[in-house]
């Protein structure tokens, strides 16, 4: 999902992780620039392979229809056909018409010389069409950021966290901390209520912002195992899913309330997980750019935000405070699948999944919509 190698190193010392940052002492929020994250499994197709819309809530224990409320989907350049690729990815799962005739859908450019991106249009279709097939009843706001900047796409969330209709909002991008992240975090706060989602990241171990933001749910992701008849075998922590512990931003009183282990004072990533192994990937209709139009199979912790996202318009519910709460009680298992096997690099405890909270899944996947 974000590009690594070139932003990160990784270093144990005294049975310590040291958090991933970049190696460039200039590097700062000036020289962000997000990259479009999504995952392709196989080739385009003229009909869907892949996760259905009832296959997942299946899993996760979703209702069939529901959602109030607006769903904010921050992205990068414009995807002139979206509206369209929805409209068949909807006839298709049997899902409710969604557009700007009816008041379901709308897409706001942030300035009039928006251009295309391929990439990015990939991505839009995945947050687009799988908030759609969450919440039905949902509304969506695609906020089109000019450039994948840090600048921009910060324009483009506060776009978004200051209308009154937003529930949710989410952000399927990120990449390295940068020293100067913790004077950004009040644009992760809104006056209604809202709650924001971010992928963690798909290159296993390694921090992400705006995921590590404490006013953000970080969410990594995982390994479905169905059977051939759709039944879950097992879910696991999917070896790209990105977390760790913050280099800058301190721990939140959520995770101090809850204690995670060799936190270090530091925010723990991610918060919690959801699918995003290709191999177990979600069906999307794109037409827009350069590659072949049709339907493809695409993965990544993108996948996982906007789904978190459509879970709040859901419950209404699903926010950090609640989450950790929730996992601490007795009742924890109501909440949440614990994911406790697999890992996501080499680095011992801070790369493995375990029993309560680990740094690949964070407290796990949900398995309601009310927290």
């Amino acid at each position: 999902m974000f590009m690594r190698k070139r932003f990160f190193s990784l270093l144990l010392a005294v049975g310590t992780l040291v958090p991933l940052v970049n190696a460039n002492a200039s590097y700062r929020f000036a020289n962000f620039k997000a990259h479009p994250p999504v995952h392709i499994h196989g080739q385009a197709g003229a009909s869907p392979v892949g996760l259905t819309p009832v296959q997942i809530k299946t899993v996760y224990h979703l209702p069939q229809t529901g959602g109030a409320g607006t769903v904010a989907i921050i992205g990068a350049y414009d995807d002139k056909t979206i509206e369209q690729d929805l409209g068949v990815f909807s006839k298709q799962f049997g899902l409710p018409d969604c557009t700007t005739a009816n008041g379901c859908f709308e897409k706001h450019l942030m300035s009039k010389t928006v251009k295309s991106d391929s990439g990015w249009a990939m991505e839009t279709s995945l947050d687009v069409e799988w908030v759609h097939a969450i919440a039905p009843q949902a509304k969506i706001l695609l906020v089109s950021a000019t450039t994948p900047s840090g600048t921009n796409l910060l324009n483009a969330i506060d776009y978004a966290r200051g209308r009154s209709d937003v529930v949710s909002v989410s952000m399927s991008w990120g990449g390295a901390e940068f020293s100067d992240e913790t004077t950004l975090d009040q644009h992760f706060v809104s006056d209604h209520g809202v709650t924001f989602f971010a992928s963690s990241g798909d290159n296993g171990a390694g921090v992400s912002w705006p995921a590590v933001s404490p006013n953000v749910v970080g969410v990594g992701g995982t390994t479905l195992n169905l059977s051939s008849g759709g039944a879950l075998n097992s879910e696991s922590a999917w070896n790209g899913s990105g977390g760790g512990v913050s280099a800058y931003e301190n721990e939140p009183d959520f995770q101090k309330n809850y204690t995670i282990a060799k936190a270090g004072g530091k925010r723990a990533v991610p918060d919690v997980s959801y699918n995003a192994d290709p191999a177990s990937g979600f069906a999307i209709y794109k037409t827009t750019g350069k590659s072949k139009k049709g339907w493809y199979t695409v993965g990544g912790t993108s996948a996982g935000a906007p789904q978190w996202a459509a879970i709040k318009a859901l419950g209404n519910s699903a926010d950090n405070q609640k989450f950790y709460t929730d996992k601490a009680s007795t009742g924890q298992a109501a909440f949440f699948r614990d994911i406790k096997s697999g890992t996501n690099g080499g680095c011992g405890y801070y790369c493995d999944a375990r029993k309560r909270y680990d740094y690949v899944t964070g407290l796990g996947s949900p398995l309601t919509m009310k927290f």
